[in-house]
C-alpha cells in the first residue's frame, strides 16, 4: 500500500483523483494548492484528503506544491459538506474555496492600490482644468479612501491613473482606525436583540432577526459588529445584491471606524484576491460580499450576518447549486460563532427553523425613530385603461406637490411584454422558448428575457401584413415614457438592468434621490431591495395578478415578500407614507390577507398550508432536472432514474415538465424527490447519483440535482 493525496480537480467529474507526492517530496497537507497533470493539461487543484491505495503504475505524481495548507481545515470541511449536501462534483470545491486568480497557474496583474491618499503635492495642486481630478482630490483631502469607494462615487480608473502618474496621490492603506461615528440610540427591542446576540458571541447559535421595514435591523448588525471588531474579531456580512454594497459600506465604515473589504463578482480578479488574502491573514476586520463571500477564509471569525436572508439571489443556479444563507449557518456552526439572519420578510424555511427550535427569533415590531408604517390600500384595475389606476395617479400628484417622492414597482422590464397583430392574432414569440418576445421600443428590438435571443421589431405583421401592431401590457420602459408625459414637471428615473448598466450608475442615482427633491422612481426588483430612501412618501406595486395564479407553490410567498418590501420603502422619513397595491382581483383572499395582517401572520398561514400539502419546508425536496433538444430523450432518462430510486421514505414524482417547458431550444423536465425527513433523502442520493451516470440516456441529456430548489 502507498500513501496518496485525494485531489479535487476543477472539472465536472464525480470523483476525487489519487496522486502520488511530488517526485522527491512529501505528501502535501490537506488544503494545499497543487499543480497536477490531468490528461494533456496541467491544472491547479486542491488536496482534499489522504488515503492508502494499492501500488499502481497508472498513478501520476503531483508536479508541484504551490501553497502548502492554504485552506484551513474548517473551510475544507465546509467545502466537503457542501459537495455532499448539494450533490455537486468534487471539482466544484476548487471554484468555491479559491478566488479566480488562484485557480490558474497563469500569472495575473497585481491588484490596483486598494487605498489611496493625498501627497503633499496633491494637497497643494490646483486642477482647475480637470474638474474630475479636482473632485477626487477634494474627497481625499479628509482621509484616505478605498479605490472602490472612489469608483462608486463616480471617479474613473483613468482619472485615478492620471493622479498617480502626477504624484498627487499615492497607494497607501487605511491607516489607523478612524473614530467610529455614534449611530442613533437603539430602542428597547433593538437593545434586546443586540444583547441576545452578544451573549452568544462565544458559541454556535443561529438567530433570525425579523424586523419590519425601517425598524433599524442594520443598526443592530453594526452595533454587534462594532463590539466584536473591538475585540479583534472578524465580521462577515453577506448581502444579496451588488447594488446594495455602496450604501452599506459607507454605514459600516462610519459606525465601525475600520475599512470594509468587499468581495463580489463585479470586482476584478486582482481585487478579489487582495480581499481574500486580507481575510486570510486577519487584516480585514469587516468583510462585505455576495453569496460567494461565505467561503472567504477567516483568521479570527466572530460573527456572520446574512442581510435580506429571504432573497432568492443567495441561491446559486449553476455549478454547485448551494444556498449562501444555509452554507453561512453551517459555517458558523463549524466555527463555533453566532450567525444572524435578518429580514423584514423572512423565508418560510427560516420561520420553520424557528418553530423547530433550530433558530432563535428576535423581533423588532416598530420602525426606528418617529417613522410610522404606511397606510395600505387596494386599487381595482378592472375597467381601467392604462397601467395606472386613476386614484393612484391622483395620489401621485398630491404627494409630488407636497414635496414627496414616488416609487412604482413593476417587475417587468422593456416596453411591452407582448407584440401582436389585431387583424390575424399573430404574436411575436421566441423560436427557442415557450415565451413571448418583449418589445424594447427605444432600440426597436424584440428580446426573449429567458434565453436572450433578439431580433428586429417588424414594421408590419409577418403573416398578414397589417401595419398597426399592438404593444400589449406595460414594462418599465413604457411606464417611464407615459409618466414623463403625465408628470413633465418632475424627473422620472427608470431602474432596471437596461437603464442601469454602468458600474456606478445606480449608486449615483440613489445619491441624487436621497437629496430629497420630488421625483418618480419606476423599476424592477433592483429598486425594492433594502434601499433607504427617506424622501419616498408613496410606493405602489403595479401588477401582481400573475403571481396569484402561478403553478409555482412558492409564488404566494414571493408575492408577500415583494409587496411588503415595496410598501416598506414609503414613509421612512419624517412624513407619513402611503402604499397602493393594484390588481384586477382585489377581492382575492391572498391580497385581503396581506392587507389586513402583518407579514409574520401572513407567513404563518402560508406555512400551515405548506404543511397540509406536504410541501417544503415541512418536507425535504430535491429536483433532478434534465434537458435536451428532444423531449423523448429527457423523459426516457428521468423515467429510468425514477425506477432506480427505490426507498420507502422517498416519494418520486415525474417526469414533470418545468413551468417553462422549452427554453433556449431545450426541452426541460424534472423528477421530484420528496421525503418527510431530510436524513433519508441525503443518505440515498450519493449511490443513486452514481447509478444515474451509468444509464444509457445519461450522455444524451444535460442533467443536475437541485437540493432545496427555489425555482420549479
Amino acid at each position: 500500500m502507498i500513501a496518496v493525496a485525494q485531489v479535487a480537480v476543477p472539472a465536472p467529474l464525480p470523483q476525487w483523483f489519487d496522486y502520488l507526492p511530488p517526485v522527491g517530496g512529501t505528501l502535501p497537507p490537506v488544503g494545499s494548492r497543487v499543480l497536477v497533470p490531468f490528461g494533456k493539461r496541467r491544472l491547479v487543484a486542491l488536496v482534499a484528503g489522504h488515503a492508502e491505495v494499492a501500488e499502481s503504475a497508472a498513478l501520476r505524481s503531483i508536479e508541484q506544491t504551490l501553497d502548502a495548507g492554504l485552506i484551513r481545515p474548517e473551510l475544507m470541511q465546509l467545502g466537503r459538506w457542501a459537495m455532499r449536501y448539494y450533490g455537486s462534483a468534487p471539482g466544484e470545491m476548487v471554484n468555491l474555496l479559491l478566488p479566480p486568480a488562484l485557480r490558474r497557474l497563469k500569472s495575473f496583474r497585481p491588484a490596483a492600490p486598494q487605498w489611496l491618499s493625498l501627497t503633499a503635492a496633491g494637497r497643494a495642486a490646483e486642477a482647475r482644468r480637470a474638474p474630475r481630478q479636482a473632485e477626487v482630490l477634494g474627497w481625499l483631502a479628509e482621509a484616505p479612501l478605498e479605490r472602490a469607494e472612489l469608483l462608486d462615487r463616480g471617479a474613473s480608473a483613468g482619472v485615478l491613473r492620471a493622479l498617480l502618474n502626477k504624484g498627487w496621490i499615492v497607494a497607501g492603506d487605511a491607516g489607523a482606525p478612524r473614530p467610529p461615528q455614534p449611530g442613533p440610540a437603539l430602542n428597547a427591542e433593538q437593545r434586546a436583540a443586540l444583547a441576545a446576540l452578544l451573549r452568544a458571541r462565544h458559541q454556535s447559535a443561529s438567530f433570525l432577526l425579523a424586523g419590519v421595514t425601517g425598524s433599524g435591523k442594520t443598526e443592530v448588525y453594526l452595533q454587534a459588529a462594532r463590539a466584536l471588531v473591538r475585540r479583534g474579531r472578524q465580521v462577515l456580512i453577506l448581502i444579496p445584491e451588488i447594488g446594495l454594497t455602496p450604501q452599506l459600506i459607507r454605514r459600516v465604515e462610519s459606525r465601525l471606524g475600520f475599512p470594509a473589504h468587499v468581495y463580489h463578482s463585479d470586482r476584478s480578479e486582482s481585487e478579489r484576491l487582495a480581499c481574500w488574502q486580507a481575510a486570510a491573514d486577519g487584516r480585514a476586520r469587516v468583510l462585505v460580499g455576495t453569496r460567494s463571500a461565505v467561503f472567504l477564509p477567516l483568521a479570527r471569525p466572530g460573527l456572520i450576518v446574512v442581510d435580506e436572508e429571504h432573497d432568492a439571489s443567495f441561491k446559486q443556479q449553476d455549478g454547485a447549486r448551494y444556498h449562501g444563507r444555509d452554507v453561512a449557518v453551517m459555517r458558523a456552526h463549524l466555527l463555533g460563532i453566532p450567525v444572524l439572519l435578518g429580514s423584514a420578510t423572512p423565508s418560510l424555511e427560516s420561520l420553520n427553523n424557528v418553530e423547530q427550535g433550530r433558530y432563535r427569533l428576535l423581533q423588532i415590531r416598530r420602525r426606528a425613530g418617529t417613522a410610522e408604517p404606511p397606510t395600505w390600500s387596494l386599487a381595482d384595475l378592472r375597467g381601467q385603461r392604462g397601467a395606472l389606476e386613476s386614484g393612484l395617479l391622483a395620489s401621485m400628484r398630491r404627494h409630488l406637490d407636497a414635496g414627496g417622492q414616488v416609487l412604482l414597482y413593476r417587475n417587468r422590464r422593456g416596453y411591452a411584454p407582448v407584440l401582436m397583430c389585431p387583424a390575424c392574432g399573430w404574436q411575436a414569440d421566441c423560436l427557442r422558448c415557450d415565451a413571448h418576445l418583449t418589445l424594447h421600443q427605444s432600440v426597436q428590438r424584440l428580446q426573449c428575457h429567458h434565453c436572450g435571443a433578439t431580433r428586429k421589431a417588424p414594421p408590419r405583421c409577418p403573416d398578414c401584413g397589417e401595419p398597426d401592431l399592438l404593444a400589449l401590457g406595460a414594462g418599465t420602459e413604457r411606464l417611464e415614457q407615459d409618466l414623463k408625459q403625465q408628470f413633465a414637471d418632475v424627473p422620472v428615473h427608470r431602474v432596471d438592468r437596461d437603464s442601469m448598466s454602468r458600474r456606478d450608475e445606480f449608486a449615483r442615482l440613489l445619491e441624487e434621490v436621497r437629496r430629497g427633491d420630488p421625483c418618480i422612481l419606476v423599476g424592477t426588483q433592483m429598486l425594492a431591495k433594502g434601499h433607504h430612501l427617506p424622501g419616498v412618501t408613496l410606493a405602489a406595486v403595479l401588477d401582481v395578478d400573475q403571481a396569484l395564479f402561478s403553478a409555482d407553490f412558492r409564488a404566494p410567498e414571493r408575492l408577500g415578500q415583494a409587496v411588503c418590501q415595496v410598501a416598506g420603502r414609503a414613509g421612512r422619513g419624517d412624513r407619513p407614507g402611503q402604499f397602493v397595491l393594484q390588481s384586477r382581483h382585489p377581492d382575492h383572499p391572498l391580497l385581503e390577507q396581506l392587507r389586513r395582517a402583518e407579514y409574520l401572520s401572513f407567513a404563518a398561514c402560508l406555512l400551515e398550508e405548506r404543511r397540509a400539502a406536504g410541501l417544503p419546508p415541512s418536507s425535504a425536496l430535491a429536483l433532478l432536472r434534465a434537458e435536451a433538444h428532444q423531449a423523448e430523450s429527457v423523459r426516457a432518462f428521468l423515467e429510468a432514474a425514477a425506477k432506480l430510486m427505490q426507498h420507502d421514505e422517498i416519494e418520486v414524482s415525474g417526469p414533470i415538465p418545468a413551468i417553462l417547458a422549452r427554453r433556449g431550444g431545450y426541452w426541460r423536465y424534472q423528477l421530484w424527490l420528496q421525503s418527510g425527513f431530510r436524513g433519508p433523502l441525503l443518505a440515498a442520493l450519493p449511490a443513486w447519483l452514481d447509478n444515474l451516470r451509468s444509464l444509457p440516456h445519461a450522455r444524451r441529456v444535460r442533467w443536475h440535482l437541485d437540493m432545496d430548489p427555489l425555482e420549479i
